[in-house]
Parts: C-alpha cells; structure tokens; sequence
C-alpha cells in the first residue's frame, strides 16, 4: 500500500508558491528520498511536454536561465531538451548540503540526508530556497 505526502515550496516569509502530492511504496523514508522523488518527478513531468521551455523544479539545470519575475523554482530552457534526473538529484543533493535550501517536515527542519521520518496522514514537507543577498 502507498501512501501520499503533500510537498511544498515556501518562502522564508512561509508564502507557499507551488505544492504537489508524491507517492511513496512505504510510510518510513529517508530526507534523501525525498529528494530523489521529487526531483525525478518533476524532470518526468517536463520531459513529457515536447514543447515546454519553463522548467519548475528544486534546483536549475544546466543551459537555463531564472525567469526574472517568475517564481523561485521556475526556469527558461533555451530550447525544449531531455533532462537527466539523475544530475538534477545529484545537483539537488549537493544544493541541500550547502545550504542552498531546507526541508521542513511537519514544520521541523530536517537535519541530514540520511534522516528518517515517517509518511501520516496530513504529513506536510516544505522545501524552503535561501536566496544569497548581494551587497554593494
């Protein structure tokens, strides 16, 4: 039996931008699956669209560029390509690591990769991105 999570995007301020539901084949999962879900979910979705330039995802792929008044997780492809789930996990991963954003699970920020949490009902994840301030 699966079980469903609903996944947000926040902001630091908690504005939720974007949110979707992931299955998971069992109720015990590591943060790193999480990821690996998410991200292998979204690259399916924009690859099945052949016209499709805006990517929505949790990290920026290679040959995009930002949409200025887009939202945060919102890329223009050049050109409609394939993308490689595996690099964006990879990329994912590594963003995490760095700080790049956290994961809140049921509004407790999640520690490593390797955590484990259990999937109940109403479970909510929010992915929250850190954006770098540029100073003068």
């Amino acid at each position: 039996m699966s079980v469903t999570l609903t996944v947000r995007d926040e902001t630091t301020a908690g504005d939720v931008y974007h949110e979707r539901p992931l299955e998971f084949p069992t109720e015990r999962i590591t943060v790193r699956e999480l990821i690996r879900e998410r991200v292998y979910q979204e690259v399916q979705d924009f690859n099945r669209k052949r016209g499709e330039q805006i990517f929505r995802g949790l990290v920026q792929p290679t040959d995009a560029e930002r949409l200025l008044n887009g939202k945060p997780t919102e890329y223009r492809m050049k050109a409609h390509r394939d993308i490689a789930w595996k690099a964006q996990f990879e990329k994912a991963i590594e963003a995490f690591e760095h700080n790049g954003y956290f994961v809140l699970i049921d509004d407790k920020q999640a520690e490593s990769l390797d955590q484990e949490f259990v999937i109940g009902h109403g479970t909510l994840v929010s992915f929250v991105k850190l954006t770098l301030l540029v100073g003068g």
